[in-house]
């Protein structure tokens, strides 16, 4: 209880507390859980060099955590220190912390399980002729015994928190703490795939892999075979130097993006990790592929020069820190977008029923699902050219094909060009339009059916962002008579923070007195194409309600910029109800082929559904 206000607490002696409290309070950092426990337990197996490792829970851990490996065991005159606080044959100095090459490193693991469990650990090495064992129950150690056993390492965690009953109420259900147990060891199970792991549940035998896999093989085992198909290699090496990165890794179609990023899996040197840089440089290389609210299916395995890496910044070794952040936040996006830029990532028929739908479109204009609704209106005294010839010419000044390399905030890609390795339109093919809204074609590997709008969208998308990165902005149209919009005294200030960003897209806004904006100059493509000028403010101005765009597009960040764009070809692409001659489906079928990412639009939705040959079969009863 607190004094009374102005007065003094009383004095009270420091001292130095018990071992046992010590422990336990290294132990609120340590163990958290059963699967803290588990963790650190299949860690030190790994390190001790184990080739088979096995795992046995009771009650999802609370009641029972066993590992047992067959390392190269605690010799029995060491079983004693091994438990005791900060006790570790992996570091000699404080020079070693600048190249920790283990998984373990601290030597406070043992001592803080001890501290609040009843734990026995049976050990024998090769040297041995037999093992012995250690049994501890908080601050009670019992003397070394001999026992027998074969050689290896068995440690058993019993009643998890039994002296600490306030920590012991805050463990969830039996069920939830099991599936995190299990979740470590699948972590652990693919960062090292030439160890043999084995896992049980209340004897019930949950998981089970061979050793001396290859990562391919134990990825599958892990994820699930049927994953396969959907699975691209990544590889990336620039080992050349102390500071060099090598780099294996599965990347996932958009197809199979899920809800959370739990299928995400990152290791540095076979530790798993998480780590801002690496999530960042995943979501750009899959940026435009899928929804902004999903996270795409990776597995990557980094390998680099332990001085170049500090593991020891987190209490539970799940984060680490780079030497050098942009170097590794270039490797692992360079991998991924060169694997995804070389693949067909044209879904199957099959993976878009089993996949969920992406949320709402996040673009500016777009409904949130549906089709896309009718051209807009043309603006007051614009005039629009007839289909056919305005499409054409839209191609023919917009195509991706035009010389010159795509400039990226980070650095300059060339122009995407046709893969040869993607499967090819048959010569002999005809495209067929379908309710004006579709199309159909085929494939050596089947029948393509293609959103016309949402192919187009990719494809105004990918010209517009060229033409703003790599140069000073948009062409503009200044218009004879301002166009005025009435909008709130907030607005206008947003507006004037939108400047660098309406002034690269071509856009000429400022206020012209209360509550009006005059738009003066607006995109030339967008005012032939019809666009309404006032519309297009409005929108923006909608979206400027979310401050961190309005603060990246005053930075003259790309996120904002990117937004924007997806509108701007949103309301440039070709909708759902415009017919298209031949030579304008030819055009479009041809462009999905080279433009970059043309399997997705850039709100993530795919432009192009295959339905192979064998779904075909089985359809009519033939496969």
């Amino acid at each position: 209880m607190n004094p009374p206000a102005g007065q003094h607490a009383p004095s009270r002696p420091i001292r130095v507390l018990p071992t046992l409290v010590a422990n336990q309070i290294a132990a609120g950092e340590v163990v958290e859980r059963p699967a803290s426990v588990v963790k650190e337990l299949l860690e030190n197996a790994i390190d001790a060099g184990a080739v088979r490792i096995g795992l046995d829970l009771e009650q999802g851990g609370i009641e029972l955590v066993r590992v047992t490996d067959d390392g190269q065991g605690i010799p029995a005159d060491q079983l004693s220190l091994a438990i005791a606080p900060h006790a570790t044959s992996k570091v000699d100095s404080a020079s070693d912390l600048e190249h920790i090459a283990t998984l373990g490193f601290r030597g406070e693991a043992l001592a803080s399980i001890a501290s609040v469990s009843r734990t026995s650990i049976r050990s024998r090495t090769r040297e041995d002729v037999g093992a012995s064992v250690i049994d501890v129950e908080g601050s009670d150690v019992s003397p070394v015994r001999p026992a027998p056993g074969p050689v290896g390492t068995s440690v058993t965690v019993r009643n998890l928190f039994f002296n600490t009953p306030a920590r012991r109420k805050f463990l969830r259900t039996v069920a939830t703490e099991q599936d995190r147990c299990l979740d470590v060891l699948r972590q652990l199970a693919l960062a090292h795939p030439g160890i043999g792991f084995r896992a049980t549940a209340d004897g019930r035998e949950t998981i089970s892999v061979p050793a001396a896999q290859s990562p391919q093989q134990r990825a599958l085992d892990i994820l699930g075979k049927e994953l396969a198909p959907q699975l691209l290699p990544v590889h990336a090496d620039q080992f050349d130097d102390a500071r060099g990165i090598a780099l294996w890794g599965l990347a996932g179609h958009p197809a199979i993006a899920r809800g959370t990023s739990k299928h995400q899996h990152v290791f540095v040197n076979g530790r798993p990790v998480r780590d801002r840089t690496i999530q960042h440089a995943i979501s750009e290389a899959y940026r435009g592929l899928i929804d902004h609210t999903r996270y795409p299916t990776v597995l990557l395995m980094l390998e680099m020069s332990p001085q170049g890496v500090d593991v020891n910044v987190h209490p539970q070794k799940a984060e680490v820190r780079f030497r050098d952040t942009s170097l590794v936040h270039s490797v692992v996006l360079h991998a991924l977008r060169g694997a995804l830029r070389a693949a067909d990532l044209t879904p199957t028929l099959s993976e878009v029923r089993t996949s969920p739908p992406p949320p709402g479109s996040p673009g500016l204009g777009l409904p949130g699902s549906g089709l896309p609704g009718p051209a807009p209106d043309p603006a007051p005294g614009v005039s629009v050219p007839p289909d056919t010839a305005r499409f054409v010419d839209y191609f023919t000044r917009f195509n991706p094909r035009a010389p010159g390399p795509i400039v990226y905030a980070d650095h300059a890609l060339p122009r995407a060009e046709p893969q040869p390795e993607l499967p090819q339109p048959r010569a002999e093919q005809r495209v067929l339009q379908v309710h004006k809204s579709f199309l159909v074609t085929q494939d050596e590997q089947g029948v393509v059916i293609i959103d016309q709008h949402a192919l187009h969208e990719r494809v105004m998308f990918e010209y517009l962002l060229a033409r703003v990165l790599s140069g000073p902005g948009l062409e503009q149209q200044q218009l004879l008579a301002p166009v005025v919009v009435a909008v709130s005294p907030a607005h206008a200030d947003r507006l004037c923070d939108l400047s660098p960003l309406l002034t690269r897209i071509g856009v000429d806004a400022r206020p012209i007195g209360p509550g009006q904006v005059g738009v003066h100059a607006f995109p030339t493509f967008l005012f032939d194409r019809g666009v309404d000028p006032a519309d297009f403010i409005e929108a923006i101005l909608e979206r400027a309600e979310d401050l961190a765009f309005v603060a990246d597009a005053k930075a003259g960040g790309e996120s904002a910029m990117r937004q924007v764009l997806d509108m701007m070809a949103c309301k440039a692409a070709v909708k759902a109800g415009d017919r298209l001659s031949d030579t304008e489906l030819d055009e479009l079928v041809k462009l999905r082929l080279e433009v970059e990412r043309s399997s997705n639009c850039p709100h993530g939705r795919p432009t192009s559904v295959r339905l192979t040959i064998k779904e075909l079969e089985k359809l009519f009863g033939r496969a």
